[in-house]
């Protein structure tokens, strides 16, 4: 008799999540790069050599034998610097780029690619899908890095933090494309 409770309690939960409708898994996934580089494992590691500086979060396409840079992502047109939502710089303390001062806060990061140069802007506007809501008049920075081909082809965009004598170095990467954003603190 007792087993006829538990009986109808599991069918109730097994009805309950036949009936929810899960997303698909993304193609192109989230992810994010801390300075210093792997904080957060650091922190609980009790090992992290300094506070967090720069957070960004973005999403990660996949190149997937695709003619990435001046086919998919156009030439000089506004691109989110991945997929999906705009990619977000959230930093925890005021940092420098080229002569502008940002502002500890988060901000929204576009990229306007050209072969041989992009433009790499901050914007005050956060919580964008895409740059189809792109405002020039909410940028605070634009600034110029040059382009280098990579030594091997880089399958998804890629970001990463290379420590420098006066703080780091944004590397992003994709395809055969990558460009180094100094940035001081």
């Amino acid at each position: 008799m007792k087993t006829l409770p538990a009986g109808i309690a599991l069918m109730l939960v097994l009805q309950v999540s036949a009936q929810e409708s899960w997303p698909p898994l993304d193609n192109s996934p989230m992810d994010m790069v801390y300075y210093p580089v792997d904080y957060p494992i650091l922190k609980i590691r009790k090992q992290a050599p300094e506070a967090p500086v720069i957070k960004i979060v973005y999403s990660r396409p996949v190149k997937k034998n695709r003619k990435i840079f001046g086919e998919l992502v156009e030439y000089g047109k506004v691109w989110r610097l991945g997929a999906n939502e705009a990619t977000e710089i959230d930093c925890y303390k005021d940092i420098k780029i080229g002569n502008i001062k940002i502002k500890k806060g988060k901000y929204t990061m576009y990229a306007i690619p050209e072969a041989d140069k992009w433009t790499i802007i901050i914007n005050k506007d956060n919580d964008v899908w895409g740059s189809f809501a792109y405002d020039q008049q909410k940028d605070i920075l634009r600034t110029t890095v040059k382009t280098q081909k990579t030594d091997a082809p880089v399958e998804m965009f890629s970001m990463l933090f290379k420590k420098t004598t006066s703080g780091a170095n944004l590397l992003m990467a994709w395809e055969d494309t990558e460009v180094a954003l100094p940035i001081s603190f």
